[in-house]
């Protein structure tokens, strides 16, 4: 005699759920079992009975009438995991409260900031519980960051003035970068450096000799992040305009040239102002006051910092000209321009954004 089993209940499908189980179904990324279940509501819902679809999904038959119920009564929702009972929660809120009000609000009488050791002793927490609250609600007390906000009573006018010129040059003109990189030093240390090995890194001496000092000029060409550049012993108002009779010299004369620069005293003595008003085609843009990092220079400065000066070792300012010339030489070959991509009311929002958080953190 034929089983007949239990009445199945009618299961149809909207436009909208087919549309979803497909996609969980054929879904690389989708967990196993969901795309599993997605497949046997379809099954059932093209009129499949539960042996046709347990045995298309090499599952028992208690399975697939268990996945059908489900989503007849809860839909898909009935197809998530529901949560699983565990180990019962044996921290309250009120500890979790307490333990966050001490990390921001207080500190250890022998220490400027907590540690897990010292707040799992001042709790009785474990170790593992405080890092677990504080990797929960992002509290890092071991890390501290700087930050300076510049006082230019012009700040606004000419993070305006030097984002527009970055994201609109102006045509038939050159846009650079410049500044100085000055006191750069030129140091050895006192045994020579042991090269990298299998599971051992560089090692270098912590103490050093030191050599004497170069000072770098630097033009950043905007476009083509190409780099007019000179070697002085001194950073000087003379050094400078030795410098922009440089530049003059090598940008094409009939473009204008654009300077993005700081505020520096060097580059506003009246020695400059007259070569200045000797040379209109020479446009000076100056950033806000404590404001370097709004001069792209400053980001070639750290390329060559961190890949050539860091981990170098010069015996004397010759060798370490020569070290950063032919740097230089090679970042000419196959230059690769910055791209600024921050409007100016990017910033400005950012800023205002910081302010107000700093605000209301202090009260």
């Amino acid at each position: 005699m034929a089983r007949t089993g239990r009445p199945k209940a009618r299961l149809e499908l909207t436009d909208e759920e087919r549309e979803q189980l497909q996609a969980w179904a054929r879904r690389r990324t989708s967990a196993q079992a969901l795309a599993q279940r997605s497949r046997i509501v379809l099954a059932c819902a093209a009129g499949a009975d539960n042996e046709t679809v347990a045995a298309q999904e090499r599952v028992r038959a208690g399975t697939v009438g268990k996945w059908r119920a489900r989503f007849v009564r809860d839909r898909l929702d009935g197809l998530v995991d529901e949560p699983r009972s565990g180990r019962p929660r044996t921290l309250s809120d009120a500890q979790v409260e307490e333990l966050i009000v001490r990390t921001l609000e207080t500190a250890p009488k022998d220490a400027t900031h907590w540690s897990t050791r010292s707040m799992a002793a001042q709790t009785g927490l474990s170790r593992e519980t405080v890092g677990r609250i504080w990797r929960a609600f992002g509290l890092q007390p071991h890390r501290v960051e700087t930050f300076k906000l510049s006082r230019d009573p012009l700040f606004v006018e000419k993070v305006h003035d030097v984002c527009g010129l970055y994201l609109a040059p102006p045509e038939r003109a050159v846009v650079l970068c410049v500044d100085e990189k000055s006191q750069i030093q030129a140091l050895d240390r006192t045994a020579p450096i042991l090269p990298l090995a299998p599971g051992v890194p560089e090692r270098q001496t912590h103490d050093y000799k030191r050599s004497g000092t170069s000072s770098l000029y630097a033009a950043l060409d905007l476009t083509t992040g190409k780099v007019i550049h000179a070697l002085r012993q001194r950073h000087r108002a003379i050094e400078f305009r030795k410098f922009l009779v440089q530049i003059d010299a090598e940008v094409p004369a009939h473009l204008d040239v654009h300077l993005v620069l700081d505020n520096a005293s060097t580059h506003k003595t009246p020695a400059i102002q007259k070569w200045l008003a000797a040379h209109p085609r020479f446009v000076l843009h100056f950033t806000p006051t404590s404001s370097s990092w709004l001069n792209l220079v400053e980001r070639w400065f750290a390329e060559l910092t961190t890949k050539k000066l860091q981990r170098g070792a010069h015996r004397s300012v010759r060798e370490l000209n020569a070290d950063i010339r032919a740097w230089i030489q090679t970042w000419n070959e196959d230059p690769k321009p910055y791209i600024w991509t921050k409007t100016a009311e990017q910033i400005l929002d950012s800023i205002a954004r910081f302010c107000t958080k700093q605000t209301y953190i202090a009260n």
